[in-house]
């Protein structure tokens, strides 16, 4: 049973941006990976930081002088806008590159940004009627068809494309249905095929994660199996690596028959295999791969960069961890948190695998799980707001949660900076016609972010909980 010993209240509105910020890169979850807490009889202090559900991890450079031209906004009252239109360049955390179209148009780039893989539902995405036909765009133009001639004919064009105008083209077509903006290409031939694409485009499913884990974080008592903790993903191998207090706490990664793992595919059940007499505490496990991200996979930034969407990868390094908690008795929780666009808020979920009911304070207020039960939360956090949650339990253990809800794009009713913003990472090559794409938004004025907890206790009492029922040992993900 999960229990508030003392509840509140957050209206489910939310709230508008201010006028510089006129889009929301959706990271969730974008990002969110599931992480567990210390059991109950460990104290344990997590590192605070973004949340990741796995996959590639990468840093923008900026829009690509090579593959980027003339574009431009129609602003209601006739203030229309140039901007510059193409493809950016990320290189991934331990190796690899993506080629990226924006999502965002109303929202700057940020100067070296760090982007995390993250589902659509975590997003703007996620309530985009038109989200699949982006991805049909994707595959259906360039750099997917690097054939320029046979895609001019597919659009039935009269002269010829370059890698400029395909690119922008196809992100002009792209902005129609991501911020469903009014744009055109400048380029002639590139107008026509972003008239073709946009008007050809079909819905198609959301592609799946390069890799992630379901069920990343799980408890038990020691002398036990805890998981399973699934691989998901399209490489045809993963390693799995235990950290090195799971090797010092002689805890074991095995299959389901018991049988110790270095590696993984797609489906495999992982376990943590616990000592009886392994003294209370937690670790990680990481599984790591090499693959090609799929087309159409998101990506977001915890520093509010414009969300971006994938148009091709190469073989790239991509990375998921999962957590396991365990004790001899008392109660032993594993907590994660994932971010909720559709619900406008962070699902908490608790999963208390041992004896006794487990008690944690969140922002002030005390809940708790009983023994062998698991709950969802969702904490309504504001539309762009920061927020930071520290959980608190007995003997001193925490765990940190820290993000930004960040899932709306922008309506561009704000005129746009004409300057480039200081902190753009894109399309300040010389190379690159018309404005920058990080012109398109204003850094100057960044609105208030308040942390969730002192948004509540500023609150007070106002605000109602989601809760849905969860499986008993199941963590969200």
């Amino acid at each position: 049973m999960f229990s508030v010993v003392h509840g509140f209240s957050v209206p489910k509105s939310v709230r508008k941006r201010g006028a510089a910020r006129l889009a929301a890169a959706a990271a969730v979850t974008g990002l969110v990976a599931g992480s567990a807490i210390a059991g109950a009889g460990a104290a344990v202090a997590d590192t605070p930081g973004q949340q990741h559900q796995g996959g590639a991890v990468a840093t923008i450079k900026g829009l690509d002088p090579d593959a980027s031209d003339a574009a431009v906004i129609h602003h209601d009252g006739g203030d229309d806008q140039n901007v510059s239109a193409g493809l950016f360049q990320m290189v991934v955390d331990g190796g690899g590159t993506l080629r990226t179209y924006c999502i965002d148009i109303h929202n700057p780039t940020q100067q070296a940004a760090k982007y995390q893989e993250t589902p659509w539902s975590g997003t703007s995405l996620s309530g985009n009627p038109d989200a699949g036909k982006i991805r049909w765009i994707l595959e259906h133009s360039y750099p997917q068809v690097n054939d320029l001639t046979a895609l001019a004919k597919s659009a039935g064009l009269s002269g010829q494309l370059t890698n400029r105008t395909a690119a922008a083209a196809t992100q002009v077509a792209i902005w129609r249905y991501s911020d469903h903006a009014k744009v055109d290409a400048v380029d002639g031939q590139a107008k026509v095929l972003a008239d073709w694409l946009t008007k050809s485009a079909q819905n198609v499913d959301e592609p799946k994660a390069s890799l992630t884990l379901d069920n990343p974080a799980v408890s038990g008592k020691a002398g036990t199996k805890l998981g399973p903790v699934t691989v998901r993903t399209n490489a045809d191998k993963v390693s799995v690596t235990p950290s090195e207090e799971l090797k010092a706490a002689g805890i074991k990664v095995v299959d389901k028959a018991g049988k110790v793992v270095t590696g993984a595919k797609n489906g495999s059940q992982l376990f943590f295999d616990v000592p009886a007499g392994a003294q209370p505490g937690s670790a990680t496990l990481s599984v790591q791969a090499t693959t090609q991200v799929p087309v159409g996979r998101a990506f977001a930034s915890e520093s509010k960069s414009q969300t971006q969407i994938l148009a091709g990868s190469s073989d790239s390094t991509v990375t998921a961890v999962a957590k396991a908690t365990w004790a001899k008795q008392g109660a032993i929780p594993a907590l994660s948190a994932m971010k909720n666009c559709a619900k406008g808020g962070v699902d908490i979920t608790a999963t208390n695998k041992g004896d006794q009911a487990f008690t944690f304070k969140l922002a002030g207020f005390t809940y708790t799980i009983g023994a062998g039960k698991s709950k969802t939360v969702t904490v309504p956090v504001a539309e762009d707001q920061a927020y930071d949650f520290v959980i608190t339990g007995p003997n001193g253990f925490k765990q940190e949660f820290k993000g930004v809800l960040d899932c709306k794009t922008g309506t561009g009713t704000t005129t746009p900076s004409s300057h480039p913003s200081p902190a753009s990472a894109g399309g300040t090559s010389s190379g690159s016609t018309g404005g920058d794409l990080a012109e398109t938004g204003s850094s100057s004025s960044t609105p208030m972010i308040a942390g969730i907890a002192v948004a509540l206790v500023a609150i007070g009492g106002g605000a109602v909980f989601f809760l849905r029922r969860k499986k008993a040992g199941t963590a969200g993900h």
